[in-house]
């Protein structure tokens, strides 16, 4: 909780600009959406400063073929704190494509305090991506150490697979350490296959930071399980084990480690914090659902003022970020399908069948949705999820042994005496 109380005297957001000419929704005035082309690199002068940023106490997280600069741009604009992922690049695609790095690693300013996130299990290749990736000023470099998808995983000693070698992991998080600008996380999973016990964890978490100066984990709180499960069958399947999580806070005290897994409103994240979580990171609820979620992040979890009022706000700033875009990288490259999936789920077919632009894509879909809905203020109803966490406590695992001066020692476990 102290930083959340931290975070109350940071900067304010920026005024609200003028209204958005050519926009489609009519409505009250509102910040200006990014424009035109991703930056290259921001400049010195213009990138923000060190420690401008409220602290990640929340974020988005990475997923592939998901939080794309489009998706990144609309959670931007919902919530200012929230912290934002890539999706994973692999690092032998920045080091191959190094006179064509803004395709893969260019993205709007505005998208601040933003996180790289990268793969691979080559330790040349890990380094050379990281030193390429400080033009672009991200505020954080981590290393996908979690993900089971066969896009991933399936490729060599890659994603989750990596637990299975801390002694890798620790060094890959060294290297890719000293060729970087900004701190360095690892995201994993507590466990791959049969290598899930607690003990295993504290091993993986005690090697990678007794060998590189890593003092940030994302922790999943489902073990990954590599053959027999689909991606999205291992987002469900394996289950929660928050006293994991819980437990790392208790064992390792000079670590920071985010909370992923499960989390689905913006209650259990308040649960979460009030339990003792450090931060807090969601996925898929924060794609499918973004207002519902993002819009309750910088009042509920930083104290901070909201930037929109209303969905309406959001659409229509998005509406003028897409039309400024669209064929930017050459004939329907993006296009508007590219830059409203994330918007609307269904109905849209006929719509997009014709639509030239997002303006005119929402001149004909916008109906469906009442204006009591689209003017409707963010507002929290009464939580029904107050003791989400409440039994955390009962199951926390045996104690792992830490040195009294925070130097890890040997991976030991005995029972909790408290």
């Amino acid at each position: 909780m102290a930083l959340r109380s931290a975070a109350r005297h940071a900067l304010l957001p920026p005024p609200l600009a003028p209204r958005i000419p050519g926009a489609v929704l009519h409505r009250p005035s509102l910040p200006s959406a990014p424009r035109g082309r991703p930056c290259r690199a921001a400049s010195s002068a213009s990138a923000p400063a060190a420690g401008e940023h409220l602290p990640p106490l929340f974020s988005v997280a990475p997923m592939m073929d998901w939080t794309d600069n489009h998706y990144r741009t609309l959670a931007r604009l919902i919530s200012r704190h929230a912290w934002l992922y890539t999706e994973m690049v692999v690092a032998e695609t920045i080091v191959h494509q190094k006179d064509n790095l803004d395709r893969f690693l260019a993205f709007p300013e505005e998208q601040h305090p933003i996180v790289l996130q990268i793969g691979g299990s080559n330790l040349d290749n890990l380094a050379k991506a990281t030193e390429l990736a400080n033009a672009y000023r991200y505020d954080e470099i981590n290393l996908n150490c979690g993900c089971p998808s066969g896009k991933v995983a399936g490729h060599g000693c890659f994603g989750a697979r990596l637990m299975f070698d801390p002694e890798f992991v620790g060094d890959a998080m060294s290297a890719i350490a000293a060729n970087s600008d900004v701190p360095v996380s690892v995201k994993c999973r507590i466990g791959v296959d049969d290598r899930d016990s607690y003990e295993e964890l504290c091993e993986f978490v005690d090697k990678v930071i007794s060998k590189s100066p890593t003092r940030h984990f994302i922790i999943h709180a489902r073990k990954a399980l590599l053959s027999g499960l689909s991606p999205a069958e291992n987002r469900k399947v394996p289950p929660l084990k928050y006293e994991y999580y819980f437990a790392l806070l208790r064992d390792f005290p000079g670590v920071q480690f985010t909370l992923n897994g499960g989390i689905t409103s913006i209650d259990q994240v308040s649960a979460s914090i009030r339990q003792g979580a450090h931060r807090v990171m969601v996925g898929r609820a924060a794609y499918n659902n973004p207002w519902n979620m993002l819009a309750h992040v910088d009042g509920e979890v930083y104290d901070m003022p909201t930037r929109f009022v209303s969905r309406r706000q959001i659409l229509e700033s998005y509406q003028v970020y897409g039309d400024s875009i669209i064929g930017q990288y050459g004939p329907s490259r993006p296009n508007v399908r590219q830059l409203v999936k994330l918007l609307w789920k269904r109905k849209a077919d006929s719509a997009l069948r014709h639509s030239k632009t997002v303006k005119s894509f929402l001149e004909e879909t916008l109906d469906a949705i009442p204006d009591s809905v689209l003017d409707k203020p963010i507002t929290r109803g009464p939580s029904s999820e107050e003791g989400y966490f409440a039994d955390v406590d009962s199951l926390l695992p045996p104690r792992y042994i830490t040195l009294a001066n925070h130097s890890y020692g040997s991976p030991k476990l005995i029972t909790a005496s408290a």
